[in-house]
């Protein structure tokens, strides 16, 4: 694809990442959506993480997208490494193996690389259910999904979310790669996340003239299957975030790792525990149900992140940083 931006065109290629035979027909779906976009990508790439089997099928049914294997360590990261070394655009799009994009999400994307102080475009990502939404599940928790959260405003963002998100080649040399050390772990593949979160820190430190921006005109549906749906599920994800974030703090520092957390909780979350219980008020007893799962949710990751952060206060106690 090209757009015009500054006087020059600008090429987009798309990034898909596959690591299960358990998605195959997924990743067949994200294909043929990246495929029927109402302007074409310049190229589209399958990046196989570690699955000699899985790369082999994909390579004999994809004959018209570059298919090729994770050439660093297992999970997500090296995947996406690996997509940006084989990419040609001067954008770069992901899009999650078990997502679906609308035909003009491409197009949204590239749009706001008009501005050069842009450095990423992300976009709107919508829960697809197995069967529908439980009615215990909050809104303002769609990010255990992989999705975008009620109360995410349009505009300036500190990150992007991994599954719905573009930027430009230069920031790739500028700040390296994504974190080897998070995304999907090695032994049960269970996606803990904020590898994302993580790299558009890094990118602002290095350069804070550059900004990243929310575009909901930009959008994808990812798919929510059956254990998703379950309330385990959403506490393992809540606790697995927690992880994340001190994983992320521990590489950029504690202020630029948690500034939107802190907004995310004292804002979105109130208003979410102030709308379920007037629900309930109303008559709506479901209000209750996410009410509580709401304060489940929080304490949950809270711990993840005590957990994870741990070492990171004993260091500082050692040391003497603040």
């Amino acid at each position: 694809m090209t757009v015009a931006n500054s006087g020059h065109a600008v090429t987009a290629s798309v990034v898909i990442c596959a690591y299960s035979f358990n998605r195959f027909d997924d990743t067949l779906a994200a294909v043929a959506s990246v495929r029927g976009q109402s302007v074409k990508p310049a190229e589209i790439v399958v990046v196989v993480d570690h699955n000699p089997d899985l790369y082999r099928q994909f390579s004999e049914v994809l004959a018209d997208v570059t298919v090729v294997e994770n050439r660093y360590k297992q999970g997500l990261s090296g995947g996406k490494d690996t997509g940006v070394e084989m990419t040609s655009g001067d954008v770069v799009a992901f899009l999650d193996d078990d997502a679906v994009a609308h035909p003009d999400w491409l197009a949204h994307l590239c749009a706001g690389y008009a501005d050069e102080r842009v450095a990423g475009v992300g976009g709107t990502t919508l829960p697809l259910w197995a069967s529908e939404r439980p009615r215990w599940f909050p809104e303002e928790f769609d990010w255990v999904l992989g999705c975008t959260f009620t109360g995410r405003e349009p505009g300036q963002v500190r990150n992007l979310l991994g599954g719905n998100a573009s930027f430009r080649r230069e920031v790739f040399s500028i700040a390296g790669g994504f974190p080897s050390h998070m995304g999907r772990t090695s032994a049960d593949r269970r996606p803990l996340g904020c590898e994302e979160t993580e790299f558009c820190i890094r990118v602002a430190q290095r350069r804070p003239d550059w900004i990243y921006m929310f575009e909901p005109r930009a959008v994808i549906w990812h798919r929510v299957g059956a254990e998703r749906e379950r309330f385990a599920y959403f506490r393992s994800r809540c606790f697995a975030e927690g992880l994340s974030k001190a994983a992320v703090t521990r590489s950029v520092g504690f202020s630029d790792g948690l500034a939107a957390e802190r907004k995310y909780t004292t804002r979105i979350l109130t208003r979410g525990v102030a709308r379920g219980l007037g629900s309930a008020l109303s008559g709506d007893l479901a209000g209750l149900e996410r009410t509580w799962a709401i304060s489940v949710g929080l304490l949950t990751a809270a711990a993840g992140y005590a957990r994870g952060g741990a070492p990171v206060r004993r260091g500082r106690a050692m040391t003497g940083v603040e």
